[in-house]
């Protein structure tokens, strides 16, 4: 793949809810491009917008005006988004959960699983393999829920505040996790957070206010 391929690019795309005098603008045109082997930071305090543009990138939410590009290159799983909750289906043991993606992708079972131990293993979750999320901590299902994403090896990960709820050894365990996985398959990774430290680490700081995407800071 070109190592600087765009993956997805922000053309002045803007995000709003609601009409008139009840609108609330999320995304003011946010200008930005994803390439390949990005590591960036989005970092601002609750409410500034962080989740409403990682769901423009994914292609969870349509702007409302201007433009969100992705690369035809990316594919049935060229984008995972660690979401900042939990997501994890409660019927199901933490890993069926991490394989569900792929088998409904139409993997064997037996593939997707073997690929969910892998990305278990590597958030440091595989002893939780057989537990019903009722029986694990939120922390424990943050990471399940990271590994369901890194199972799927995308290309773009976003990872919205995946250290926010999580202790400061479970958090560094995930973050590591993230970038362990986008740093052996080339993917690229976007984080928000309200963490410095966690900003620290990745390449490249966007900060956002209230709905506007700063310019970029590059981090020594």
């Amino acid at each position: 793949m070109p190592a600087d391929e765009t993956l997805v690019a922000c053309q002045d795309a803007a995000l709003t809810f609601g009409r008139g005098a009840q609108a609330v603008v999320a995304v003011h045109g946010a200008n930005l491009v994803i390439t390949t082997g990005e590591r960036l930071a989005v970092v601002g305090p609750s409410g500034s917008g962080k989740s409403s543009l990682l769901h423009l990138l994914a292609g969870l939410e349509q702007p409302t005006s201007g433009k969100v590009i992705r690369s035809a290159s990316l594919g049935t799983f060229g984008i995972g988004l660690v979401f900042q909750g939990d997501s994890l289906i409660p019927a199901l043991n933490v890993l069926e959960n991490a394989a569900l993606p792929l088998v409904l992708a139409g993997r064997t079972e037996t593939a997707a699983q073997e690929a969910a131990r892998a990305a278990l293993d590597l958030v440091g979750a595989a002893d939780l393999a057989e537990r019903l999320p009722e029986e694990i901590s939120g922390g424990q299902a943050q990471r399940a829920a990271a590994a369901r994403v890194l199972a799927q090896a995308p290309r773009l990960i976003l990872a919205d505040e995946p250290t926010g709820r999580l202790d400061h050894a479970t958090g560094t365990r995930v973050l590591d996790a993230l970038l362990t996985a986008a740093d052996r398959t080339g993917a690229a990774l976007v984080v928000t957070t309200h963490d410095p430290a966690v900003a620290a680490r990745l390449t490249v700081r966007r900060s956002m206010r209230d709905g506007r995407l700063l310019a970029p800071e590059e981090i020594s």
